[in-house]
């Protein structure tokens, strides 16, 4: 039976979706029946993100209003074989698709999955309920930002009144240049700050938005595809192998590219 990850964050804007998309597709590299759920209703795009937006017929209310079969709804990505999408309704709200269908199709599609990951809706709101009501484990995403910190903690504090078998962090767009010099905050600062342990780190990479808007998260040529992976194998293996955005800026050729990046 799959295990069922939410990936959420509190607020809007940090990288959610991109972070679902990216470790689902690095957990179905790595050989995993991978399936990506969209949770965030009338705003789902985690179907252009992973390139499937023109090849879409049916979606979660078709299924759960018995208009298709499962398997019609389901999407498979062009470039990696073992990762699929059930799209949201864009025309629906967020009030039509209740707590008790979302958990009851979530387990109609446990057994042919070994992952399914559940992209949330921002905010604490019913949307929010939903997608971590059937989830076994929950990975929060935030960024060094105080607002976006202080939106992590009140998830944080929310998602212990669910028995979840996980809860972790991945810390979004940290810059290691800044880490550095002390001008932001470290993984360890920030794990520390929210008593919650890291699953991952993933640098700012303005590449990033280029191939999400070209549905290629699969792609070898930006920075934050290796911190992908890593969390990918960390959910997989349960170690603790967390990128270090900082190497490259250490010493005196790390001091030099500090140097340029300011110029």
């Amino acid at each position: 039976m799959s295990r069922v990850i939410v990936v959420t964050s509190g607020k809007g804007g940090v990288g959610k979706s991109t972070c679902t998309a990216s470790i689902g597709t690095a957990l179905a590299e790595a050989g995993n029946r991978v399936l990506l759920i969209d949770a965030d209703v009338g705003l789902n795009n985690l179907d252009v993100l992973i390139g499937v937006n023109d090849k879409i017929i049916y979606d979660m209310a078709d299924v759960i209003e018995g208009r298709c079969r499962i398997k019609q709804a389901l999407v498979c990505s062009d470039d990696v074989p073992n990762l699929f999408i059930m799209p949201s309704q864009h025309a629906y709200t967020s009030e039509d698709i209740g707590m008790k269908n979302f958990r009851t199709l979530i387990d109609r599609l446990r057994d042919g999955f070994d992952f399914i990951l559940i992209d949330c809706p921002a905010g604490i709101e019913r949307g929010f309920h939903r997608a971590v009501a059937p989830a076994t484990e929950a990975i929060v995403v935030t960024t060094p930002h105080i607002s976006s910190l202080r939106d992590a903690d009140k998830v944080l504090s929310i998602l212990t009144n669910y028995k979840l078998d996980s809860v972790n962090i991945v810390i979004n767009r940290i810059r290691g240049d800044m880490v550095v010099n002390g001008g932001m905050m470290s993984a360890d600062d920030i794990s520390s700050l929210l008593r919650c342990r890291t699953i991952g780190v993933i640098p700012e990479d303005d590449n990033i938005h280029i191939y999400s808007e070209l549905g290629r998260l699969n792609s070898s040529d930006y920075k934050a595809r290796r911190s992908f992976i890593s969390i990918a194998d960390n959910i997989i293996s349960g170690k603790r192998r967390i990128y270090d955005p900082t190497v490259e800026y250490r010493g005196v050729m790390g001091k030099l590219k500090i140097i340029l990046r300011r110029a």
